[in-house]
């Protein structure tokens, strides 16, 4: 009976550190999840006031129907974005025919709208692949394009 007593308490030793163990691991896995999570929320932190004045730029930023046009061309057909070209009708539609009145305006932020509106059709990994290659894609316009900011534009009468 002794051994048999002492196999049970070996066991129940041997169970109570491995249940010490994976205590410890899941412990280290959750401290290193809270610092990834906060790693990850302070470069969101970071990047936000630039993306907010990146987006005040394209409100700003005027376009003319024909540089829409071009852009949608050097998007789908030229495929200097990685999209479906698939997409070019609807991303047309989105910016010609915009369904809310806030992207009426002929602007890049209306056009950068009618791209992410389009992307809505795609399956969430091509989603957000398409949306990650957008925002460097429209940044690079400017030095193909002459785009007009409203606040630099005169009056015809001054």
């Amino acid at each position: 009976m002794k051994k048999a007593s002492k196999d049970i308490l070996r066991l129940s030793l041997e169970k109570r550190a491995e249940m010490a163990f994976q205590e410890a691991v899941a412990e280290v896995v959750n401290e290193h999840a809270r610092l990834k999570l906060a790693v990850g929320v302070d470069r969101i932190q970071r990047n936000f006031e630039p993306m907010q004045l990146q987006v005040e730029s394209w409100r700003q930023t005027q376009i003319s129907d024909d540089q829409a046009k071009l852009v949608l061309y050097s998007a789908f057909v030229e495929g200097k974005l990685d999209a479906p070209r698939s997409l070019l009708s609807q991303v047309h539609h989105h910016y010609f025919e915009p369904e809310y009145p806030e992207f009426s305006p002929r602007t890049m932020w209306s056009l950068s709208n009618a791209f992410t509106s389009a992307f809505k059709k795609l399956e969430p990994i091509p989603q957000f692949k398409a949306t990650a290659k957008l925002g460097e894609f429209l940044t690079q316009l400017p030095a193909l394009l002459p785009i007009h900011r409203q606040s630099r534009m005169r009056s015809p009468l001054v």
